[in-house]
């Protein structure tokens, strides 16, 4: 990632579309707290696949606004080639509109699962090669970005991200945690032997903030550049409660791999930058479920 200003200078306008996503909910947050002002758009607003999206979107932004793409149909949502090209869809929709208006900064938040699986140790240089739809789809949405001229982009890939707010209920800290609030017990895939980085949502916020203050253009993988193994994180779960928590075992199904981040870029870009501690992380997520113990654990993220 290159930084545009080595002078933080909040953008004009903030137009984040996704905005009740996951992640937006966490980055429209931080917006707000920091004071920058900018306009979330939800598909309530705009269906960003339909066929009249880009005029709307089109009218909408302005050539000064900055742009923070996140809307998708995540894997939960569907891994088929209908889901792939709904996601095209809305990209091209995105694309067309900022052509029409233009934008000061694009951000768009891809995915690691543009990079093998298989690859271990990943850095920005790392050649994507994605295995499954999903993978393709932010890939292609990248190039369909990169296409558009003098627009200054920044492609942001995230690592796995907890916290609250999460909804899809990953294998990892979230599940873990609901499960042994609700269950008394977490399941582990094998032994839980897969080495994982997980970033905290608040910390995916604060980031994208700091790339848009810098103008930030290129790629910058989001990690904290620290992987455990699925069973660590369980065990640190458990720690969380008095009560006590089972971790059992499930036959794997799948290989096992892991994957481990080289940071340096970040560190570069932001060497003042401390990521939430997994401990501290965990907290949070088990005090705000403890207050919410009545509802359904998965609703309550």
């Amino acid at each position: 990632m290159t930084l545009q200003s080595g002078i933080y200078k909040k953008p004009q306008r903030v137009v984040l579309l996704g905005a009740r996503g996951f992640i937006g909910q966490a980055l429209k947050k931080r917006l707000d707290v920091d004071e920058i002002s900018n306009l979330a758009l939800t598909s309530s607003d705009i269906d960003l696949a339909s066929a009249d999206a880009a005029p709307k979107l089109a009218s909408l932004i302005t050539a000064g606004d900055a742009v923070v793409m996140l809307a998708a149909r995540t894997p939960d949502k569907g891994r088929d080639v209908a889901t792939l090209m709904k996601n095209l869809a809305m990209m091209q929709n995105v694309c067309v509109a900022i052509e029409k208006s233009g934008c000061s900064h694009l951000v768009y938040f891809s995915s690691d699962a543009v990079y093998d699986s298989a690859v271990s140790r990943v850095t920005e240089s790392t050649p994507p090669s994605p295995k499954d739809l999903y993978g393709v789809m932010h890939l292609t949405r990248e190039v369909m970005a990169r296409n558009l001229k003098n627009i200054p982009l920044l492609v942001l890939r995230p690592t796995l991200v907890y916290g609250l707010g999460d909804t899809h209920n990953a294998y990892g800290p979230n599940r873990f945690l609901r499960s042994a609030l609700k269950d008394k017990k977490i399941a582990l895939f094998g032994g839980g032997e897969e080495t994982r980085d997980h970033v905290h949502v608040d910390d995916v916020a604060a980031l994208t903030i700091k790339c848009l203050m810098t103008r930030g253009t290129g790629i910058l993988n989001i990690a904290t550049g620290v992987s455990k193994s699925f069973r660590e994180i369980a065990e640190l779960v458990v720690d969380e409660f008095a009560d006590e928590i089972e971790i059992t075992e499930t036959p794997r199904i799948s290989a096992v791999t892991h994957r481990h981040y080289d940071i340096t870029n970040l560190v570069k870009s932001f060497p003042d930058f401390r990521f939430v501690s997994g401990k501290q992380g965990f907290e949070e997520i088990h005090h705000q479920l403890l207050l919410n113990v009545s509802v359904d654990p998965i609703q309550t993220s």
